[in-house]
């Protein structure tokens, strides 16, 4: 019987030490690289070979994302990205940076809530496209600005090209 137990004991742990590992070398579903990852799907382009500014400005902020290098291709599928999100946001759908960041995104819900006193403009950059994000509403831009600062804090972004 004790040598029964014994190899039964040394199957699970082995069994316990090939889980462990998997998981340790599974990849990061959560935390940033999923947020890398979960961008690359909802974007369209490499988030790690592009780079984001999310700049709050005194009537709203600013999406920029453009590719790192000369990439005419990822350049135009951003532009249709951004095009896509002011279509959504203008929409109030928000459920897109919901994925991407595999949450609730602060500032969404009242986003979707005043969706009619925000307006967005999308602007062709060379190596991508920028969103502008305007309104005249108080609780819009307060929602604007917990938006943007969230967006910053998870893609480990910037707030602008000078910053």
């Amino acid at each position: 019987m004790r040598g029964t137990t014994g190899i039964v004991i040394a199957l699970v742990c082995a069994a316990c030490s090939r889980e462990t590992k998997s998981a340790a070398a599974a990849p990061d579903s959560g935390g940033f690289a999923g947020v890398q990852v979960r961008g690359r799907e909802a974007m369209g382009v490499d988030q790690y070979t592009s780079t984001h500014y999310f700049t709050p400005l005194p009537d709203g902020g600013r999406i920029e994302l453009q590719r790192d290098a000369a990439d005419s291709a990822g350049a135009a599928q951003i532009r249709r990205h951004m095009a896509m999100i002011a279509s959504r946001f203008a929409a109030g759908d928000f459920r897109l940076p919901g994925f991407v960041h595999a949450r609730e995104v602060p500032g969404t819900a009242t986003m979707a809530a005043r969706r009619g006193a925000i307006s967005y403009t999308v602007e062709s950059l060379p190596r991508g496209a920028a969103l502008r994000l305007t309104t005249k509403d108080p609780a819009a831009l307060a929602a604007i600005h917990e938006f943007l600062a969230f967006q910053r804090q998870d893609h480990h972004a910037g707030a602008s090209r000078d910053s």
